[in-house]
């Protein structure tokens, strides 16, 4: 494995391996990065080449979040990515990712709008700007993102089509811990109380499925079940629930198929996200 600090040694890798696809993540790497890489060797084969970016990205983070609390576990990253068949691991700094008088930034309009977009403002700027960035360095073929972050997921599909990037976009199934609460790396801040209560956001989203697959229909049905569930959580304190299309992200009033239950909820000052389609 190939380990490159630098743009100009990104820019400079041969393409002997085809396809390359790469795996865009900001470290404290776990099992869910581990089944994104997966599916990334899967897509590559045998004779391609896959690529993970590490970067945890100051762009995407609003004043005041995580920034620079946020785990960077570089030597067990690297070596979860050697056992892990990756053939390059592209682990820039900041400073060479951005340059100070940078005035050039990718936004996306419509699809930000809601959600995470809503609760987070300019964070799908710097997402989309970090990742277009990426895929000109990298050049990949195919990109993998997981489903959990499914706004993500929609928004870059966006910026794929409308920028004519030639790369296809591969979604992943989010990945759980075995009693349902979604891998995140901010898991990590969770204390004892407060990761044993977390479970309640895949219960709440279970519960509103289950109520959709037996005929309810109304979207604040849904939503309200699900807070209230939730709520049964004494630790948890809701930034939102929403139930909407999948296709565009704004709000529905009437369950649909294609319909997307969505999340966020902290614990403590951990904030987590989680979705699941209904309908």
């Amino acid at each position: 494995m190939k380990v490159l600090a630098t743009v100009a040694e990104a820019l400079a890798q041969s393409r002997a391996k085809l396809p390359r696809v790469v795996v865009p993540t900001m470290g404290a790497l776990h099992k869910a990065h581990l089944e994104l890489i997966r599916v990334a060797r899967n897509y590559a084969g045998r004779d391609g080449e896959v690529a993970v970016s590490i970067f945890v990205n100051p762009l995407q983070f609003e004043p005041g979040s995580d920034y620079e609390r946020y785990p960077r576990p570089d030597r067990q990253d690297e070596e979860l990515c050697r056992n892990a068949d990756v053939n390059l691991l592209f682990r820039p700094s900041p400073a060479e990712m951005y340059a100070d008088d940078r005035s050039v930034f990718v936004e996306e309009t419509s699809l930000s709008n809601t959600l995470e977009g809503k609760s987070r403002p300019g964070h799908f700027r710097g997402v989309c700007t970090v990742v277009a960035k990426l895929f000109n360095i990298l050049a990949p073929d195919a990109a993998v993102f997981g489903e959990k972050d499914f706004q993500q997921l929609v928004i870059i599909r966006r910026m794929v089509r409308d920028l004519n990037f030639k790369i296809d976009i591969v979604g992943v199934p989010t990945v759980r811990e075995n009693d349902g609460l979604a891998c995140s790396s901010r898991n990590q801040y969770l204390n004892v109380e407060e990761r044993k209560q977390a479970t309640a956001l895949r219960r709440a989203l279970l519960a509103a499925a289950d109520r959709t697959k037996a005929g309810e229909e109304s979207a604040k049905t849904i939503v309200d079940l699900a807070r209230k569930t939730i709520g049964q959580a004494s630790l948890a304190r809701i930034d939102y629930v929403d139930l909407v299309d999948a296709k565009n992200l704004l709000p529905i009033e009437v369950v649909r198929p294609n319909s997307l239950l969505a999340l966020a909820v902290f614990f403590g000052q951990t904030r987590l996200i989680d979705n699941i389609l209904v309908g």
